[in-house]
Parts: structure tokens; C-alpha cells; sequence
């Protein structure tokens, strides 16, 4: 194959995205009738036939290193496109009942995939960034989508200050990356800093803050703590639909490079951000376990919960290994398939047209409607990690990959934060099960019930059939550490 054809096939996802949106975009401004349902419809098809691009392009660089293309970007790739397509599913009939309903929305989903696609595939510092901007500059109107509610609009002024710190911290930390190892690209990072690895040059004080930097810039978009307080403000601001898409698509592209960045180019320096991540996980799980118990707004609690999943799974990037690698990404796929089935059931609930977001709200669900209460009660029993469904297989995989790499005390935090956690994940089934409610729950659409439905399906059945999954995320961890065994 040509250098110009490799270009073309790897690029090819990444075009069909753009174009199309843009399409969407133009069709939406010079109709003048409302095509909203049929540009979200759209949208999905595109996003299911840019997964299927995804296997026409062949692993390697282009563009001089500036565009990476692996299995293990392939994965990620993949998880993005479920996560905003499931979103984008959810989003149709409670953007109806909302009145929030424009064509812009599936289109600033398009676009923020297309720059998930580049953050998760960057190969240079100057890619990071670019796809970084381009992922948030549409996640910071979605945030606001809602104009007229205040707090929407609250959400979406948060989310861009905190945010747009967020992008100074990174860019800071890139000009000293750059400056001490003088180049932006991954390799030439990683030979710049190989050095420090053998021992035969040492770690310049520069060189360690840029890291930092990086590390922290990228800690504000997956919600690590301490640099987590935009999330329950954002989750409950937010439109739910949105929220939903914030819990899944973007998480995962981010947490994606963070792996490769920190195991790529930085992993010279692995015995200077260790100690970081390892913090990083163990507050992230403190923080998420604790911050939930009082709160009475699920989608804040869903917020706190995100944060504590965020330090379950740094827990493997800590370990360094190959092992701590593929126990994160089957972390995150479950992480994934839960997310979008609780912000279903979320999604689901309304009353009178209403959303229903106050957790007391939900007493007597299960009498009215009991396929939602047993489907909610799924996604909270494995979000608690309770076997034998597949938040406890995520939990196993993490535990034993911190246990494998001697982080002992990390896995200890880890299992005693699962056990404080399970304490407001089954207090939302006791309030179903067990309080009395008053009747009135609207009717569910097709959309919405096929995204809940998968969801309980996966995350029930994950027991009997882990195999494709360990599987995949075997040879996406592969590519990250060839010369590793697994």
C-alpha cells in the first residue's frame, strides 16, 4: 500500500466523521423545517459506519508521527463511538420532553467524537492538544444546551472555566515537556527521556514539573481528584442526555491517552509519576466513596460515583504493567455498558413531562414499573461491584493488577472504599423496593429501552461469557507493551 493510501485509510474514520457533520450542520441551518429526529438518526448511522472504518486502517504512524493508529486505539476507539451513539439514543425522547430538542446537539456530539478520535490516536504533543480543544469546545456548549434553564447555564459556565484551566495547565506542561526534551513527538520524547531509565542521565527539575502538568490537565477531564469539583455541579446541571454522554465517551477517549502518554513517551520517568497516579487513585476513591453518602440528587451522586470509578481504574495505569493496562480497559468497557444502562434508567424517569432526579422520587418505582426498578437495581448491584455481575469482574481485574505490582495499601483503600460505596448504591434499591411512592410515571420510548436493555443484558450475562473481552482488551494492551507476556 502507497504512503498516500495508508494516509487515506487511517485518516478515512476521522473524514467520514467531519464531513458529516458538517453536512448536518448545513442541512440543519438552511431547512427550514425542524429535522432534528432525523439528523440524531443520522448521526448514530455515522458513528456505527466510522467503527467499521476503523478496521480498514492499518497499524502504524503518518504524518511524520503526528497520528497514531494501533489495536489499542482501535479499542478505545470503539468504546468512544458505543458510549456517544448510546447517548445520542437516550437523548431523543428527553430532549423532546425537555423542549431542548435542536439539530446542533447530535451535530456537537459528531464533533466532540472527532476530537476524541485524535486524542485518543495522537502521536505528538501538538495532536494531544488539538484533539483535546476540539473534544472540549463542543463539551462546554453541550453543557449549556439547555438556555433557558439556569442550571444549565450555570453547568456550562463551570465546566468552561474550570476547563479552560484545565487547557492552560496541559499546554504549560507541554512547553516544558518540549523545552527540556526538545521535540513534541511521543518517540522523541520517550529517547529523550530514556536516559533516566538506565541511569545514565538524571530527571531535570523541568522535565518532572511538565509531567505534572500534563498529568493534571488531563486529571480535570476524566474527574480524578483533587481536581474533580466540576463534575457533581456539571452532572446535575447538565441535561441528562448530556450528562450521560459526559459520563462515557469522554472519560474513556482521555483515560485512553492518559494510558498511552503515561506508558509511551513518559514511561522512562515511571518511577517520578507513580507516586502521582497512586494518589491521584487513592483520592479519587475516598473522595467518590464519602461525597456520595449525603447526597439526594442522583445525577450528583452518579457524579461522585464517576469519581470513585476513576481512581478504581488508575489503580492499573499505577501498576505500570501490562497486566495494569488490560485490567483498566476491561475497567472501562464495563464502566461503559453500566453507565449508559443507570443514566437509561435515569434518562426514563419523568413525571408529568418532568425529569425525576431526586432520589426519594423514585419510592415505589418498582410496584409501578418493575422492569425499570430490576434493571436500575442491576446497574447499582454491579456499580457496588457485588458478584456475579460485571462491576465485580472490573473490581477483580483492577484489585489484582495493584496486588500483582506490590500496591498493596492502594488495593486495601480500593476494597474498603468499594465497601463504603455499596452503602448509597443500595439505598437507591431500598428506596424503590421499599418506600412508598405515588403513582404517575411517564411511558418509555424504543430507543430508551434498547440502550437499558443491552446494558442489563451485558452486565448481567458478562459471567458467562468474559472471553471476547479479555480477549480484545489482551491484544490493546499488547500494542502498548509488545515485549510484555501476558
Amino acid at each position: 500500500m502507497s504512503n498516500s493510501m495508508t494516509v487515506f485509510y487511517t485518516m478515512l474514520p476521522i473524514l467520514v466523521l467531519a464531513i458529516a457533520g458538517m453536512i448536518m450542520l448545513m442541512s440543519g441551518v438552511f431547512t427550514a423545517r425542524d429535522h432534528s429526529f432525523a439528523i440524531t438518526g443520522s448521526a448514530i448511522v455515522v458513528l456505527v459506519i466510522t467503527a467499521r472504518l476503523l478496521f480498514i486502517a492499518p497499524d502504524g504512524a503518518i504524518l511524520h508521527g503526528l497520528f497514531v493508529t494501533s489495536d489499542f486505539t482501535r479499542f478505545a476507539d470503539i468504546l468512544v463511538l458505543l458510549g456517544a451513539a448510546g447517548a445520542l439514543s437516550l437523548s431523543v425522547a428527553f430532549n423532546q420532553r425537555t423542549g431542548i430538542t435542536r439539530f446542533e446537539y447530535p451535530v456537537l456530539i459528531i464533533f466532540a467524537v472527532v476530537g476524541m478520535i485524535v486524542l485518543v490516536s495522537a502521536g505528538n504533543l501538538l495532536t494531544l492538544y488539538l484533539g483535546f480543544e476540539i473534544m472540549s469546545l463542543a463539551l462546554y456548549v453541550l453543557a449549556a444546551f439547555a438556555r433557558t434553564n439556569l442550571r444549565s447555564s450555570e453547568a456550562g459556565l463551570k465546566y468552561f472555566i474550570l476547563g479552560a484551566l484545565s487547557s492552560g495547565l496541559l499546554l504549560y506542561g507541554i512547553s516544558l515537556v518540549y523545552g527540556y526534551s526538545g521535540t513534541t513527538g511521543f518517540t522523541g520524547i520517550a529517547h529523550g527521556f530514556a536516559g533516566a531509565m538506565t541511569g545514565h542521565t538524571t530527571v531535570s527539575l523541568g522535565s518532572t514539573l511538565g509531567l505534572v502538568f500534563v498529568l493534571v490537565g488531563l486529571a480535570f477531564k476524566i474527574s480524578a481528584a483533587p481536581f474533580h469539583m466540576w463534575t457533581p455541579d456539571v452532572y446535575e446541571g447538565a441535561p441528562t442526555s448530556v450528562t450521560a454522554f459526559f459520563a462515557t465517551a469522554p472519560k474513556i477517549a482521555v483515560f485512553a491517552l492518559l494510558l498511552r502518554i503515561m506508558l509511551g513517551p513518559f514511561a522512562p520517568l515511571f518511577a517520578q509519576w507513580q507516586d502521582l497516579v497512586e494518589i491521584l487513585a487513592a483520592a479519587s476513591m475516598i473522595i467518590g466513596a464519602f461525597g456520595a453518602i449525603g447526597q439526594s440528587n442522583i445525577k450528583r451522586l452518579m457524579g461522585y460515583s464517576s469519581i470513585g470509578h476513576m481512581g478504581y481504574a488508575l489503580m492499573g495505569l499505577a501498576a505500570g504493567t501490562s497486566f495494569g493496562v488490560r485490567a483498566t480497559l476491561i475497567y472501562l468497557a464495563i464502566y461503559l455498558v453500566m453507565s449508559l444502562g443507570t443514566f437509561g434508567c435515569i434518562v426514563a424517569m419523568s413525571r408529568n413531562g418532568r425529569p425525576v432526579e431526586r432520589i426519594a422520587d423514585l419510592a415505589g418505582m418498582a410496584g409501578e414499573d418493575g422492569r425499570y426498578a430490576l434493571v436500575l437495581a442491576i446497574m447499582m448491584w454491579s456499580m457496588a461491584g457485588i458478584p456475579p455481575l460485571s462491576g465485580f469482574f472490573g473490581k477483580f481485574y483492577v484489585f489484582a493488577a495493584a496486588i500483582d505490582a506490590h500496591l498493596d495499601i492502594l488495593a486495601i483503600i480500593g476494597i474498603i472504599t468499594s465497601v463504603i460505596a455499596a452503602f448509597y448504591y443500595l439505598r437507591v434499591i431500598k428506596v424503590m423496593y421499599f418506600d412508598a411512592g405515588s403513582p404517575g410515571f411517564d411511558a418509555r420510548t424504543a430507543g430508551v429501552n434498547l440502550v437499558i436493555g443491552i446494558s442489563a443484558v451485558v452486565t448481567t450475562l458478562f459471567v458467562f461469557y468474559p472471553a471476547p473481552l479479555s480477549t480484545i482488551t489482551s491484544l490493546a494492551a499488547r500494542a502498548l507493551f509488545p515485549s510484555q507476556g501476558f
